[in-house]
This record gives C-alpha cells, sequence and structure tokens, in this order.
C-alpha cells in the first residue's frame, strides 16, 4: 500500500493519477490519494476515471477543510 500526495497539482492530478495506477501500482495493491477538492467535481471526476480504467474505489472520504482522500485497488 503506498500513498500519494497529489495537492501539490491542484486540479490537475488526473493523468499523475492514472499514470500511477497504470505504470507504478502493482496488480492487486491498494494505492492512496490525497488532493485537493476545490469544487467538489474533482471528487467525482476522480471516480469516475479509476472506474473507466478498470480499477476498483474502495474508499473516498473528506480529509480536512481543503482536501479528499481516495483508495483505489488496482
Amino acid at each position: 500500500m503506498r500513498r500519494y500526495d497529489l495537492r501539490h497539482l491542484h486540479e490537475n492530478f488526473d493523468d499523475r493519477m492514472l499514470e500511477i495506477m497504470d505504470k507504478e501500482a502493482e496488480i492487486a495493491e491498494i494505492v492512496i490519494f490525497l488532493f485537493e477538492i476545490g469544487d467538489f467535481s474533482a471528487i467525482q471526476r476522480s471516480a469516475d476515471l479509476m472506474k473507466n480504467n478498470g480499477y476498483t474505489m474502495i474508499n473516498s472520504l473528506k480529509f480536512n477543510e481543503a482536501d479528499w482522500t481516495i483508495v483505489v485497488k488496482k
């Protein structure tokens, strides 16, 4: 299990998130992503991104006032 902090990418984390899942995560590995939520559209966008690419979202929760965490299985 690895954790990736994508907050520095602000709303532009989609490509990096997908790159991590495609190239860095091992088969059946659990990956935790932390990102900024902004207007909350990033939450649905990240869920759709994982689903559309064949990954399983296990959990999605608010980390603090500005950040969100999702847990995904490859």
